[in-house]
């Protein structure tokens, strides 16, 4: 077994050119070959998987790849002669790069079985479509520029900005890989000089769970995207104007995870994610005690560079530990749990995911993961964004009236097997009205029938999940009710081309966004969730669903309406407007950027430029 030694060395990071100047993404769909998002539409984003059998050979693909199996020795600190050992597993792959499929077995996502990290790059799309679902056009992100994980669910969330002006969402882009780790008898020392930059590009490997440039972990098995030449990838934001320009700024935050979201407000960032593929803080990992996380320099960037950040638009380098600017940090011992089970693992109470601004305040939730609480999070103070210096030091409070139940389902009362939530995303309606979609629970239940029909869904999710419906009364929350009426949660649906046994059903949703309407109602606009026997849920094709609500309403519409055939039959009904296809999956909403300083649409037919005459 190969015994790794890492020293405190700071990386000499060579990064390649942070700020990368307007890009232009060309587009068909304009008849001046100019793309635009129209206004008072929709921005979709989606990804296409792009590989093929070829792309992983079962039994010879390391995976992932790079891995070297072994023990990391890391020094501690203060002291470091104590050293602290981290185990390191590696696979082999299982299946080819085959897209489940009707012609033959092959599904590529049988390497989460012997991949933990497993995780196949593939192409951004972002589309503008009417409120009905119609296509109005779309504009690829160029893949040497920017690429996400395809199966990596709680990615590309779609935001736009608080001026209305521009959108913007996370993907990976390729920075100077971690430095190589060179062996002399077995052991192994990591040198400090960073290696080349990493491809940017469809149909590479585990990327959402690589190292950034800047927080390289050595205990992370995830060496390479590809091969053996180490790789690392910035968590890069990227934003898009309503002309389709594409603006990016790297970042070295969520290393070994994924930076889920973000939003730009007061020009600033805020983003959400999680971090840390590494063994440090595993009992199960590291010996002799499970503190790396605290006392190890590589611990302590990781722990320091999670959660909610704050990234400067447009900067020229990615700040690196200590400056990744980080906000807040969230404990359960601040909901009040005793010691145990609090502290929990360090960093793994803000695996943060959904994120909004509503009155100039920062929100944001947690719905994963076995640590923590799966909650509603205010970041800071009312009315007040997080703003440099202090931001370390900036509250994080659950949103009085939402659960305080631990991920593992243990209550402050310490009782055990309490209902546990999944909340994504978040859409205000207005101060006291709050709609948070709910993912369901992931577990599938096998041989359940309800209505005589095949129902995979557990009895927890058909209770709670779908779009949840919140109201403030002053002092706390309160859920008024669940809608859920037509998204058919827990019954599997067909998806053409795609293997039966394997036909998802929807859990709930992730993403959302609504606005309200003059006659008093609210429009909801929501990606969901899926189960199935797949083996990674986050490659199945899901929807892109809308309903609407009557905003003052405090209980849930009847099933049927009052029959009468006027608008309140088809309150709180769910339809598809979307539905991916196979190799093809949903991720965030929202409403497309207009630039309303813009007053040369002088024949108001939507299009910037006046020359599309009738």
């Amino acid at each position: 077994m190969k015994r790794f030694i890492w020293g405190i060395a700071i990386v000499a990071i060579a990064t390649t050119l942070a700020l990368v100047g307007i890009v232009k993404a060309d587009n068909d769909h304009d008849r001046d070959d100019r793309f635009e998002f129209k206004p008072d539409t929709l921005v979709l984003s989606r990804s296409v998987y792009a590989g093929t059998a070829s792309t992983i050979t079962p039994g010879v693909t390391t995976l992932p790849p790079g891995c070297m199996a072994g023990t990391v020795v890391l020094p501690t600190i203060p002291n470091p002669a104590l050293k602290t050992n981290v185990t390191v597993a590696c696979g082999v792959a299982s299946d080819n790069g085959e897209y489940p499929n009707t012609n033959d077995a092959h599904n590529v996502w049988n390497n989460d079985s012997v991949d933990g990290s497993f995780g196949v790059t593939s192409p951004i799309f972002l589309d503008n479509i009417t409120s009905d679902g119609k296509l109005l056009g779309t504009l690829p992100i160029p893949t040497h520029l920017l690429v996400t994980s395809f199966s990596s669910k709680s990615e590309l969330a779609v935001n736009r900005s608080l001026d209305g002006k521009s959108i913007t969402f996370v993907g990976y882009r390729g920075g100077p890989g971690c430095p190589v780790t060179t062996f002399v008898a077995g052991i192994g020392t990591p040198g400090n000089v960073s290696g080349p930059v990493s491809p940017t590009a469809p149909n590479l490997f585990d990327v959402s769970n690589s190292n950034t440039p800047g927080v390289c972990d050595p205990t992370n098995p995830v060496v390479s995207s590809g091969g053996a030449t180490p790789t690392a990838y910035y968590r890069t934001v990227a934003e898009v104007d309503a002309d389709g320009h594409i603006r990016i700024t790297e970042g070295n935050a969520y290393s070994g995870n994924n930076g889920r979201a973000a939003i730009k407000g007061n020009w600033t960032y805020y983003l959400a994610g999680n971090d840390n593929n590494g063994g440090l803080g595993s009992k199960a990992t590291e010996k002799p005690t499970p503190n790396g996380l605290a006392n190890t320099q590589v611990g302590i960037n990781l722990v320091t560079s999670t959660g909610a950040e704050l990234l400067v638009p447009f900067q020229a380098m990615p700040p690196t530990p200590p400056n990744i600017n980080m906000i807040g940090d969230f404990e359960i011992a601040q909901a009040g749990y005793p010691s145990p089970p609090a502290p929990d693992k360090p960093g793994k109470d803000n695996n943060f995911r959904g994120l909004t601004i509503f009155n100039n305040t920062l929100y944001t939730t947690k719905g994963s993961g076995g640590n923590g609480i799966n909650t509603v999070y205010q970041v800071g103070n009312a009315g007040t964004l997080p703003e440099p210096p202090g931001l370390k030091s900036v509250p994080i409070t659950i949103l009085p009236g939402f659960t305080t139940t631990l991920a593992s389902g243990q209550a402050l009362d310490l009782s055990k097997g309490n209902p546990v939530a999944f909340p994504f995303g978040l859409y205000f309606a207005n101060a006291d009205t709050l709609y948070v979609c709910d993912e369901g629970d992931p577990t599938v239940v096998k041989g359940q029938m309800i209505n005589g029909q095949p129902n995979v869904a557990t009895p927890g999710t058909i209770a709670t999940a779908g779009v949840q419906k919140w109201h403030f009364d002053g002092a706390k929350w309160h859920i008024l009710y669940v809608l859920q009426n037509g998204l058919n949660i827990g019954f599997p649906y067909a998806v053409p081309s795609y293997p039966a046994a394997l036909n998802p059903a929807t859990g709930g949703c992730r993403n959302i966004t609504g606005r309200v309407n003059h006659d008093g109602t609210v429009s909801i606009y929501a990606v969901t969730s899926t189960l199935s026997f797949n083996a990674d849920q986050g490659a199945d094709p899901n929807k892109l669903v809308k309903v609407t609500d009557l905003l003052s309403a405090t209980t849930l519409p009847l099933p049927a309406g009052d029959g009468d055939h006027d608008r309140d039959d088809s309150l709180g009904v769910f339809t598809t407007i979307r539905a991916a296809q196979a190799g093809e999956v949903l991720r965030g909403i929202s409403f497309a950027p207009t630039d309303r300083d813009d007053d040369h649409d002088r024949d108001h037919d939507h299009d910037r430029d006046d020359h599309d005459k009738h």
